[in-house]
């Protein structure tokens, strides 16, 4: 593992490039952002040591360790990320392994870094789904529905993982249904993991398109999309910038007084619950169904605290 100074310096160059696109940067230029980026952080420069040699080492660093190739432009004199690698996965990889330093350097201290309290297990299975994916394998295992609180045995094609709310799910389909379809499992609900020797023969599906218009990891597969537009005052309107509600969010109005934003997906039960945890620092503007539906829904609560 690459040390702390090693690692920031890192995240920095993928940050610059990731940032810069296909116009890349020459060598000259990530000096300049990395000293400017020390500056800003209050580090010395004279710890930076950063020449031609140290960047080709850091080169192939971010490569072996996080799986971004950055190439060599001659024709621009520049350095860019491979188009192939520009996503938010690997931009997790980064921060996950920078926080993962960070903890270390604080281990055993008190009151230095403060982790949320409530965490869902079951991530001790993510290296045997991770094969039995890769390698198309059936699995079975029990499963315990929070509402049942009784284990069942299921056997699955499993076809990937999705994170949700600092919960993983795994995505499969049961073996022997007579119509294809993914289901989520979360990971902190299984027991008994069995990953047989037996394979399938997946469905060409693109898992990322497929949840396209969800809100989390429910799919609407009774529901019709819609476009949802919600309004939050300008001061919740600066959290919903910051970490948006979906990807397909689109700002409509955005000024001292108002955040309105429009949302295209499935109206599911997930989304209905963090529309809701918002209060009265929101409003449904449209659809008038969306908007009456939950009306109906707040009504039900203020019963409980009469």
């Amino acid at each position: 593992m690459a040390k702390k100074e090693q690692m920031l310096r890192l995240k920095f160059i993928e940050e610059f490039l990731r940032r810069r696109k296909e116009k890349g940067a020459s060598f000259e230029e990530i000096n300049d952002y990395l000293e400017s980026k020390y500056q800003d952080k209050g580090l010395k420069l004279d710890s930076l040591k950063f020449t031609k040699r140290t960047f080709l080492r850091d080169k192939e660093a971010i490569f072996e360790v996080f799986g971004v190739l950055i190439i060599y432009k001659r024709s621009t004199n520049s350095y860019v990320i491979d188009a192939d690698e520009i996503d938010e996965y690997h931009e997790d990889v980064f921060d996950n392994l920078l926080l993962v330093e960070a903890y270390r350097e604080v281990k055993g201290k008190k009151n230095v870094m403060l982790f949320e309290q409530r965490k869902s297990r079951g991530l001790h299975w993510l290296n045997g789904l991770v094969h039995a994916i890769t390698h198309q394998q059936i699995i079975s295992l029990n499963y315990t529905k929070f509402w049942e609180g009784v284990s069942h045995k299921k056997t699955l094609e499993p076809y990937a993982l999705k994170e949700f709310r600092n919960r993983w799910y795994l995505l499969a389909n049961e073996k022997d249904s007579k119509d294809f379809f993914l289901k989520t499992f979360g990971l902190d609900r299984i027991s008994d993991l069995d990953i047989s020797k037996s394979s399938f023969k997946p469905e060409k599906i693109d898992i990322e398109n497929y949840f396209k218009n969800s809100f989390g990891i429910i799919y609407g597969e009774n529901e019709e999309v819609e476009e949802i537009v919600l309004s939050f005052d300008a001061e919740q309107g600066q959290y919903i910038k910051t970490l948006p509600m979906h990807h397909s969010q689109k700002v409509l109005i955005d000024n001292d007084k108002e955040y309105r934003i429009q949302l295209t997906l499935f109206p599911t039960y997930d989304f209905e619950r963090e529309v809701l945890s918002h209060g009265e620092r929101v409003k449904i503007i449209s659809p008038k169904s969306f908007r009456e539906h939950l009306q109906n829904e707040v009504k039900n609560m203020v019963k409980n605290y009469k």
